[in-house]
């Protein structure tokens, strides 16, 4: 007998057995790094699939935030003249709006990405999670391009990071968490009921409002800015333009209030996820 034969009576094929759940289940972390493979294959798809097929490309992440930002300052900066706390406008605005952009890219897609994918879901077996992670995770090359812009921006209206920069990390991860607990809650109704298809532009375009993207958060009264800090992306915002251009003080009480609620959304909305998950395959 040869030695590939040997080789070959000595391997186990693995099972995996898969049984339905009932109640609440665990979240099971240790299994979706097991598909760590698949979901870094989920997000490089994502990435491809954005602007397959475009002229312009990858600079649409550019494109988009940059002409926002022109046509706020316009309106909000020349026109309204929206206090800025000293900062030009365009600079003002554009810091707030990289955050957004990651959350509200993470949202739309996350949103739709079970009932997008179902093709994927009703065949094979994988942890489902990993379908709305992937394009939340995607977001982080838009960012990335986008934030080029912001140093740009910031060479040419003479402004240097501040030493708090080191806590932008922070921040991102804020948004993302922020991100994936809402992405995955909607994802989980959308299943359910496609009318939640309908109803995320109506709640991000909401959201960006609750937002201080166009303000500042200083105009909200001192006895109402732990309410307004219930917003997650209140603290974010915040906390961007603090570290990126020096305005105001580190921002304390928003950055506490808006972690607890974005662990709080994330935490739920995984649970309600895995609950509801046994289900996707027969009602999507």
């Amino acid at each position: 007998m040869s030695t590939v034969e040997l080789q070959a009576q000595d391997v186990t094929p693995e099972l995996t057995v898969i049984r339905p759940t009932r109640g609440w289940v665990g979240l099971n972390l240790r299994e979706l790094w097991h598909y760590r493979e698949l979901i870094y294959f989920l997000i490089w798809r994502d990435i491809k699939v954005r602007y397959k097929q475009t002229v312009l490309g990858a600079a649409w992440a550019i494109i988009q935030p940059f002409f926002t930002m022109v046509v706020f300052a316009v309106f909000f900066g020349a026109l309204a003249k929206i206090p800025t706390d000293g900062i030009p406008y365009p600079i003002f605005s554009y810091t707030a709006l990289l955050p957004w952009q990651l959350l509200e890219t993470g949202i739309s897609k996350a949103g739709n990405s079970l009932v997008a994918g179902r093709n994927l879901l009703t065949k094979v077996y994988f942890p489902r999670l990993a379908i709305p992670m992937a394009p939340v995770i995607a977001g982080l090359i838009d960012f990335a391009l986008a934030f080029l812009v912001l140093i740009g921006m910031m060479f040419y209206y003479e402004y240097s990071p501040t030493s708090a920069i080191w806590t932008l990390p922070f921040f991102i991860l804020l948004t993302l968490i922020t991100a994936l607990g809402a992405g995955l809650w909607l994802s989980a109704l959308n299943v359910q009921y496609r009318d939640v298809g309908y109803i995320i532009p109506f709640i991000v375009r909401l959201w960006f409002f609750l937002t201080p993207i166009t303000y500042s958060a200083s105009l909200v009264p001192e006895q109402f800015q732990l309410l307004y800090g219930i917003n997650p992306m209140v603290g974010v915002v915040e906390g961007f333009r603090w570290a990126m251009l020096g305005i105001g003080d580190p921002p304390s009480i928003l950055i506490g209030v808006s972690a607890i609620i974005s662990l709080l959304l994330l935490i739920s909305g995984a649970y309600y996820f895995r609950r509801m998950e046994r289900t996707f395959a027969d009602v999507v």
